[in-house]
Formats: C-alpha cells, sequence, structure tokens
C-alpha cells in the first residue's frame, strides 16, 4: 500500500482496499487491489473455498470512489464519506484470493454534503460485481 493512498482515505489495514488510482478524472475513477491470501476474511469465509466476500467488493469500490475523489480535490482535505445506501447491486463473478480486482467509478453527483457513485469492479476483462451507492460527506470535526 502505497502513502498516497493512507493520504487520501482514513481507512488502515486490514479494512484498505484500494493499492492505486490508476486514473482520475471529474467523470471517472479507476482503482486497483490485490485480494492476497493473507486478508482477514478469508480465516472465516467459506475456508475450504476463500472467495471474497461481496460486501468487501461493495467496500472496495466505494473505497476507490472516495480516494480518487480525494485526490481530483473536489471536496475538502478534512472530509470523510461515509455510505448510506447502496441500490442495484449485482455479483457476476467470485474473486478469489490473489485476484486484482480494477474498480471503474462513474461520478454521478459530487456536492459538499453527498456523492452518489456507481462502479464496476473487474478481474482481468470479467464483470465480477456492480452497484450505485450515496456517501453523506462529513468533516471530521463534525458531530
Amino acid at each position: 500500500m502505497s502513502s498516497e493512498i493512507e493520504g487520501l482515505l482514513p481507512h488502515r489495514e486490514p479494512f484498505l482496499f484500494v493499492d492505486e488510482i490508476v486514473a482520475a478524472d471529474k467523470e471517472r475513477v479507476t482503482a486497483r487491489h490485490v485480494f492476497t491470501e493473507k486478508e482477514f476474511f478469508f480465516k472465516g469465509h467459506f475456508p475450504e473455498y476463500p472467495v471474497v466476500p461481496g460486501v468487501i467488493l461493495i467496500e472496495t469500490m466505494a473505497q476507490s470512489g472516495g480516494a480518487g475523489i480525494k485526490k481530483l480535490g473536489l471536496l475538502g482535505d478534512d472530509a470523510l464519506f461515509f455510505l448510506a445506501s447502496v441500490d442495484k447491486v449485482k455479483f457476476r463473478r467470485q474473486v478469489r484470493p490473489g485476484e486484482e480486482v480494477r474498480s471503474v467509478i462513474e461520478n454521478l453527483r459530487i456536492s459538499p454534503r453527498m456523492i452518489k457513485q456507481s462502479g464496476k469492479a473487474y478481474v482481468g476483462d470479467e464483470l465480477a460485481a456492480e452497484a450505485e451507492w450515496l456517501c453523506l460527506v462529513g468533516g471530521k470535526n463534525d458531530n
């Protein structure tokens, strides 16, 4: 994990699922993450046939989108993003240990108080998951 990602997201190991922002502009963010066999959830999530839990794939896409927005400087430096809703979720392919997930995120709406994005997670050229989500934006000092 890079110090750049740690500067963009408040998440830390073992709950940081972005290795690199590959590209980011106002319309789209592309990021990547490799799920290693050491991920904490593999010990208990189908240990005889480990797969990345679907909720982790959603979190991976949301973290990718948030990191891209922070990298672009579209919101304040102290902005934190909290998932408020997740819609239109579909899981198309299992993600296994050692596989790289490429998240392609579309910025649907960005305002000072909310972010609406949609995303697709790919392993190679195969679609693994897709979803839309809404994040509420707050500051580190908001109550």
